[in-house]
């Protein structure tokens, strides 16, 4: 799925990196815990999260992802946007709750990944 199709059907604004949306993705994840993330995500490109603060980013460049999601309106600061363009991350918000996004996605063919635990 092309970032682009994600953007519309989530009717999210693209905050940065916008000449990336043409980039193909295969998988996403939803969390709002980082740590979960970083312990459990493997070969997810697509992050959906409303935590809305730098460790996001951090997160997201560790695990080589190539999109971030906010959702519930939530809004990155300036600061956040600007670390995101200088990795190269694109960065998108939505007024849909984590919930419907994630399962908006997944019917539309984005899969995540098992936990295994």
């Amino acid at each position: 799925m092309k970032i682009s199709t994600i953007r519309d059907l989530l009717n999210a604004e693209v905050l940065c990196c916008e000449d990336g949306l043409e980039h193909d993705v295969y998988s996403a994840c939803g969390s709002d815990m980082m740590s979960d993330v970083l312990a459990y995500v493997k070969d997810q490109a697509v992050l959906l999260t409303g935590l809305v603060n730098p460790q996001v980013i951090r997160t997201a460049e560790m695990m080589d992802m190539v999109c971030i999601v906010f959702v519930r309106s939530k809004r990155p600061s300036e600061a956040m946007i600007s670390m995101a363009e200088d990795d190269g991350i694109v960065m998108m918000a939505s007024d849909m709750r984590m919930y419907d996004a994630c399962g908006t996605l997944y019917t539309h063919g984005l899969i995540g990944t098992a936990v295994h635990v």
